[in-house]
Formats: C-alpha cells, structure tokens, sequence
C-alpha cells in the first residue's frame, strides 16, 4: 500500500463517536472518505462493519481501511478472514508505524475505548504516511499468502524453531501469568521478530513511563472537584483546558454535559468522578452514575473503591464494585480509572487492589481523590505500577501534585496520568525548566 487516497472507514455504534472525527479529519487532510457505517449509536453487530470496510479494500474500491469499535480487536480478527486484508490493531505510534513498516497492513483497526480522538488523529496519520519498503520485510509480506508447504521449511527447521518458542514462551508465562501483553517483555518480543514474526500485539499503554514527555500538560487531567464550583468556574476550566490542551477536564458529574458541550470538536476530553469522595455507595449505584455521566458526555470516568470492602477483606465486592463500573465504560466507550485511596491503605491492600482492578479490566488505577488524609506519593505509584503495567493499564498520581518537580517524580515513578488543580503553573513551570536547560 503505497500513497493511500481512497479510504474506506467503518464502525460499530461503540465507535460511531470517534468514526464520525476521524472521516471529518481525513477529509479535513485530503483523503477520499467513503463512510461505511454505522450511521448512530444505536447499537449494532460490529462484523457487518468490519467486513464492509475489508471487503472495499479486499476489492479495490478503497486503497486502505480503518475500522472503529470498542477495543478494536474483533473487528481486526473479522477484518483477517477476507483474503488480501493485512489488518492490524494500534494504541501507540510505534505499533501504527510497525503495522505499515513491517507488515504492509492496509487495514487499521482501533478502539474507543482506548485511544482518545486526539491520539486517535495521530495513530491514522502516522499509519497512513508510513511505507513498507524494506526487501526483508516485503519478503515476508509475500510470504502471508503462502501455503505452509511453499516456505520450504525442513523438518529439523520446525523442531528448531518450536524448541526455541518453548524457552520464550515458558519464562514469559512463569513471569506473567495473564500473558496479556508482550510488550512488557522487550527480549521476548526480539526474539520473535529474530525467528521471522512480522508483527506482534502489545497492550502497552498510550503513553510510556518513566520519560517525560515533551507536552507535559497531555498527561494532566485538569481538574476541579470542589463543591462550591461554579458554572463559571467550570467554563474557565475548559477554556483552560483548550488554551494548554490538557488531556482532560475532570468536574463533579453535574457539570459533565455543560464541559462536554464546550469541549466538543477538541482533544480535551470530559472526565468525571463516580462514588466520589467516600466510594461507599453500592455497585449498582455506581454503574448508574457512570451510564449517566457517559450520556451526558463523559469520556473518562474515576470512580473510588470500597475502601471499607477492601479493608475488610472482602475482595469479592470490591471487585464486582469496579466491573460494575467498567463494563459500563467499556460498552460507552469510555475509560475508567479505579481510584484506591491509598492513603488509607497499607501496602499489601494497595497492592490487592492493583490486582482486583486488573482483573475487572480497567484502564487505570488511580492514587487519590484529594479529599481524604494524604495524596499521591511516589512509593504508592510505583507500587502499582508494578502490578499492573503487565496487563497494559496505566497508573493516575492525584493528590497534592502542586509543581514541576512532584509532577516529574509521578512520571519516572510510572504515572502516565496526572490529576491536579494546578495544572497551569505545572506546565508553565516545565517550559521554564525546558528553556533554561
């Protein structure tokens, strides 16, 4: 796939939102768009979609497709039935660019429930203008529609390579029992790629720890909680927010449809809270909340543990308290962040947590809700980082953080996120450092 025009681009109603973006945008650059549903949010069966926009690549009607659903991977596993369809799923720029560069995909599938819009540009840009050109990756695209028998591999070959997939594999599951992301095993993923692999999946998140980043204020959530905000001081926030181009404004869920209404057509998302501050409501509340701030507009939701189930052992609730929440999210397309309160923790109930976070499937978990005996410290993320970076999710420091320096230590502790209500003297702060550096 050499200099795309034609797109052919499709979703489900999960990713009817971010479909809609994405089309205005390639046309916005100079792409042929044909839309190929759906057409609402009504909900609807995601294999029509998929194999509408496979089929139109698959015959030449589009030069490249792009597909949109809740997470991306089914509609790619539809996608690669249809003879000639080279699908692939993408979160990060390098594993957009990889799907082009190294596997000549000329269909992209993504998920709304992962990416935001803005990054969600990046990734279709990034994948669109990059090349597959390489004679020993072109080899091995033309290897795809090869018969087994056409590889002309020895038997002494195959026991070779199953004997060497073995001691990859064997340490990786010994290592990670959920085997959800080789991403997080950089020599596995060498190795792979050494034994001829083209491509491999990775549930890394968005943004990489430890790096600080050179747009600071992408990784800040702006925030205002206070319960005597103002519908003023809630529009000054978004404008705020879109003069810095902050991730996210987060507001308590009154203010959800008026942020999301002032942000619309932008990269800032609209966040809110749910089962805030004490997280002492029961799931079914919870959930409640959570579908009436995403109808309302909101894209991220933090919502806050039973800190008491927690503390009391009973890991059973206070798991079936965050799926409530996130299979909510997940069927709206948004994120949810898992607020543990880790001030009122010891380290081994963070730790639970962590794990029973990760095992509801959510896309973070979060320090603080800024309103109880501490904040977010760097040991704290760092703790759970540890557990969950495994499974792809990513880690929110809230709580406290007032400057350059505490935001830069959340970062390299493993904070992908940052909440905070000083958000404009943090990034100003930061190009201060940049400057004088």
């Amino acid at each position: 796939m050499k200099n795309p025009k034609r797109i052919a681009i499709g979703a489900d109603h999960g990713g009817f939102d971010l479909k809609s973006v994405l089309a205005a945008h390639l046309r916005k650059t100079g792409y042929q768009v044909e839309d190929l549903g759906t057409s609402s949010r009504e909900a609807v069966d995601y294999p029509v979609f998929a194999r509408a926009v496979a089929e139109a690549v698959a015959q030449g009607r589009a030069d490249a497709g792009i597909i949109i659903d809740g997470a991306g991977i089914g509609s790619c596993m539809v996608a690669n039935k249809i003879p000639g369809v080279r699908a692939a799923v993408a979160n990060t720029l390098q594993t957009a660019r990889h799907s082009r560069e190294h596997n000549d995909a000329n269909v992209l599938t993504l998920g709304a429930g992962k990416v935001g819009t803005g990054l969600a540009e990046q990734l279709v840009d990034a994948w669109l203008t990059t090349e597959c050109t390489e004679p020993r990756h072109l080899n091995r695209v033309a290897m795809f529609s090869q018969k087994t028998a056409d590889l002309d591999l020895s038997d002494r070959d195959l026991e070779r390579v199953v004997d060497r997939l073995q001691e990859i594999i064997g340490p990786m599951a010994a290592a990670e029992p959920s085997g959800e992301a080789v991403g997080d095993q950089p020599d596995t993923a060498r190795e792979f790629v050494r034994l001829g692999a083209t491509g491999l999946t990775s549930v890394a998140p968005a943004e990489q720890p430890g790096n600080i980043p050179g747009d600071l204020a992408r990784y800040i959530d702006h925030t205002l909680l206070k319960a005597n905000a103002t519908e003023e001081q809630v529009r000054k926030l978004c404008a705020e927010a879109l003069e810095f181009n902050f991730r996210s404004v987060c507001v308590n869920p009154t203010w959800v449809s008026l942020a999301a209404t002032l942000l619309r057509g932008s990269d800032v998302l609209t966040c809110t809270v749910v089962g805030f501050p004490l997280g002492a409501n029961e799931p079914e509340i919870k959930a409640m909340e959570a579908r009436r701030a995403i109808r309302n507009g909101a894209r991220e939701i933090d919502m806050v543990i039973n800190v008491g189930a927690l503390k009391s052992g009973n890991d059973e609730l206070v798991l079936r308290d965050i799926k409530s929440v996130v299979e909510d999210c997940v069927d709206g397309s948004a994120k949810c962040k898992v607020i543990l309160e880790t001030a009122l923790l010891s380290n081994d109930e963070k730790r639970r947590a962590s794990e029973l976070a990760r095992q509801a499937r959510a896309h973070f978990v979060k320090t603080s809700t800024g309103f109880s005996t501490g904040g977010a410290t760097v040991a704290d993320v760092a703790l759970m980082a540890g557990v969950v970076r495994g499974a792809g999710m990513e880690v929110k420091a809230s709580g406290g953080i007032s400057s350059y320096d505490d935001a830069r230590a959340m970062i390299e502790a493993g904070a992908t996120r940052l909440g905070a209500s000083a958000s404009i003297g943090i990034v100003r702060e930061a190009k201060l450092t940049s400057v004088s550096a």
